[in-house]
């Protein structure tokens, strides 16, 4: 008997007729004789739904009361799959992060999981039941309701994951698996049958919305095998077949590094650039220009420092879109005069792209033929990136599905 963690995402969760489907889903991996738990998100479309209302009230609202608002979206998926198991007489028990208890730090909407007891889970398994946990939440120190960010119920379900000490966690999803890019932009893409942890991070981070980058950190850290599959998929079909399906990220290379030399496009169309003009060239502006960012809980991806000029330099990083303007007040308020900069220059119509693969340790020339395929079609690049398996380009927005097809072509990712 192995114990198996399920995920279903809002798609899957997205009608009562849907919720029976995992139901019975579920109900047929307990029956082949598994242990299984089951993390669901909450009905599509319902966690916007709940945040529409609080700015409709309050146009800035406390994210305390924030997470306790967005929390009720997955209290209501765990209730009704319960009621959907025992509907069709599978023993069933929904918790909320609370009652679990999935412990987190104190960030609201943006917390991180610190432990997991999962004591009152396993005694609840060894009576035969299913267990229903509401993905994207905890509680903090305090007894305060908190919840992960934006997709946060892959990260819950990993977490679970590793504590119990699963076989395997599989990630329902409206897709069928880890595509070399999203089949919307380039319709040519094709399935990946395996995906390291490493190649898997890297495209979460750089966009890829397959999964939450913190997801694949629980998975690459605990070494959990975790698969991606579709959930629109007969839920009565055999699960021998289902068990190889989709997409699974391990943490096991093969021989692949001497295959494909890259594994996949990734891409973010929400990329904000800021620049800050006419810093001192001295040792600690980068902290003393960062640090401030950070303190406000935004987070910085790409950063370039130009060349020192009379003993002043340009200094440019990217945040999220999202972030843009609160990144601008930071910097106006906090930092243009305690470092005795220039102007602050920000552009918010610009994306990043990026080709990752493991192959490229043992590959040159990568670098060369994605300028050269982006300058073929006109494209300019603003900001270069790289790690050991990745290159990421920032570029003009109205470029980037241009780029990303331009590229894929290049690498021949279509071909197997």
């Amino acid at each position: 008997m192995a114990l198996i963690v399920h995920k279903y995402g809002g798609t899957s969760m997205g009608s009562p007729e849907r919720i029976k489907n995992v139901a019975k889903r579920v109900a047929k991996w307990h029956n082949a004789g598994h242990q299984v738990v089951v993390v669901p998100s909450a009905m599509s479309g319902e966690t916007n739904r709940l945040l529409g209302l609080a700015k409709e009230i309050n146009a800035n609202p406390d994210p305390r009361e924030l997470d306790m608002l967005a929390s009720t979206g997955e209290q209501t998926s765990v209730a009704l799959l319960a009621m959907a198991l025992q509907a069709i007489g599978q023993p069933a028990v929904s918790y909320a992060g609370w009652q679990v208890v999935i412990k987190t730090d104190s960030a609201h909407t943006k917390a991180r999981i610190r432990s997991i007891d999962d004591a009152k889970v396993r005694r609840d398994l060894d009576e035969g039941k299913v267990v229903i946990i509401t993905g994207f939440q905890g509680v903090d120190d305090h007894g305060n309701i908190t919840t992960l960010g934006r997709g946060g119920s892959d990260t819950s379900a990993v977490a679970v994951a590793a504590a119990l000490g699963a076989a395997e966690c599989l990630i329902y999803t409206d897709v069928d698996g880890v595509y070399t890019t999203d089949p919307r932009v380039v319709s040519e893409a094709r399935r990946l049958n395996t995906v390291t942890f490493e190649e898997m991070l890297e495209m979460a981070s750089l966009g890829s919305k397959i999964l939450q980058i913190r997801s694949v950190e629980f998975a690459g850290n605990y070494k959990m095998p975790t698969r991606v599959l579709s959930s629109l998929t007969d839920p009565l079909m055999p699960l021998e077949q289902e068990m190889v399906s989709g997409t699974l990220i391990s943490f096991e290379e093969d021989t692949k590094m001497e295959q494909a030399t890259i594994t996949g496009i990734a891409f973010s169309r929400d990329e904000a650039k800021i620049t800050v003009i006419g810093v001192p060239d001295r040792p600690g502006i980068a902290y003393q220009i960062l640090g401030a960012v950070a303190e406000a809980n935004i987070e910085v991806d790409m950063i370039i420092q130009n060349q020192s000029m009379d003993g002043k330099t340009d200094f440019t990083f990217t945040v999220s879109r999202g972030d843009y303007d609160k990144t601008m007040g930071v910097l106006e308020d906090k930092v243009k005069a305690h470092v005795g900069s220039g102007n602050i220059i920000g552009d918010n119509k610009v994306s990043k792209v990026s080709v990752v693969g493991v192959g490229m340790r043992s590959h040159v020339g990568i670098a060369s033929q994605m300028f050269r395929t982006l300058s073929e079609e006109g494209i300019n690049i603003q900001m270069i990136s790289t790690s050991e398996i990745k290159i990421s380009v920032l570029i003009n927005e109205k470029y980037m599905e241009l780029a990303v097809r331009a590229l894929h072509k290049a690498f021949e990712l279509e071909k197997v």
